[in-house]
């Protein structure tokens, strides 16, 4: 349920029904987990996060990006520097919103891993709701390398059987082949039409993603891959607050630790048990 200022809080007439902003409120309101917002413009920037991260999702199926391992990532070297491990280092004098952007703009030069695929889609549909100039104030130092984020991002995994759209889930194959790692799982955002965005995969239902991960099992294994319970998010409510602050944002701020793994396709809180 959604609770405003400590009341329940039903469907307004703000968000137009059937849009996806309706659809979520709907589904916040069926779950059994209190979904708590101080103010309606905290709610509002919450579903403008969801839905935007949808539409990054699917803007980079759309685009000539290529699922790579670490060891053949690719990137534009113009913004980027490819690291020894496969991430990508934003250049000096580079802008974060320029490079962020550019990934989707000239796409046919980058090739990375499905948890990287997400951060990026979160960096972009930040990117795209607090705009550049806040934006690059907040992520002046990104560096893309599997679930490695800012924490002004304020990534969490939490275990729930109730998704949202806009949640990025992940599918676990427990048998996969050693000789494709790749294929040990998926991160995949959840599109609120029935359909996720797996970097890799595409658009495509959950049995569809299922079929898929089960195809690359290791030869005569039979154990089915399957939808985990485990749920990727964002801070909401940190991004919210950030955005309506009025404050100058200093770069001196404590920086996540960087795990080199060369795991492709590890979920997000595997990556925070490598920490």
């Amino acid at each position: 349920m959604i609770q405003l200022s400590g009341m329940p809080f039903q469907q307004s007439d703000m968000w137009p029904s059937g849009s996806i902003e309706s659809i979520i409120i709907q589904q916040m309101n069926e779950d059994t987990a209190v979904y708590s917002y101080q103010s309606i413009d905290e709610l509002s920037f919450e579903l403008k996060l969801r839905k935007n991260i949808i539409l990054s999702a699917r803007a980079m199926n759309q685009s000539n990006v290529r699922f790579a391992v670490f060891a053949k990532s690719r990137c534009n070297p113009q913004y980027w520097h490819l690291t020894r491990t496969g991430g990508f280092l934003l250049l000096d004098g580079v802008t974060p919103s320029d490079a962020i952007q550019d990934i989707y703009r000239n796409s046919s030069q980058y090739a990375f891993e499905c948890a990287t695929a997400m951060v990026i889609i979160y960096y972009h549909a930040v990117l795209n709701l607090i705009g550049e100039s806040l934006f690059n104030q907040l992520f002046q130092n990104i560096y893309l390398y599997s679930w490695h984020a800012d924490p002004d991002l304020g990534l969490t995994s939490n275990y729930t059987g109730h998704f949202l759209p806009g949640d990025v889930v992940y599918f676990k194959n427990p048998d996969f082949d050693p000789q494709t790692p790749q294929w040990r799982g998926e991160n995949a955002v959840i599109l609120g039409d029935g359909t996720y965005f797996g970097h890799g995969v595409g658009i495509k239902t959950a049995e569809q993603i299922i079929q898929a991960l089960n195809r690359r099992r290791k030869p005569g294994k039979k154990q089915s891959a399957y939808l985990t319970n485990v749920v990727t998010r964002p801070s909401f409510k940190h991004l919210a607050k950030l955005s309506m602050s009025q404050g100058v944002y200093s770069n001196h701020k404590y920086q996540h630790i960087v795990v080199q793994h060369s795991e492709s396709s590890i979920s997000f809180d595997q990556y925070v048990f490598y920490l």
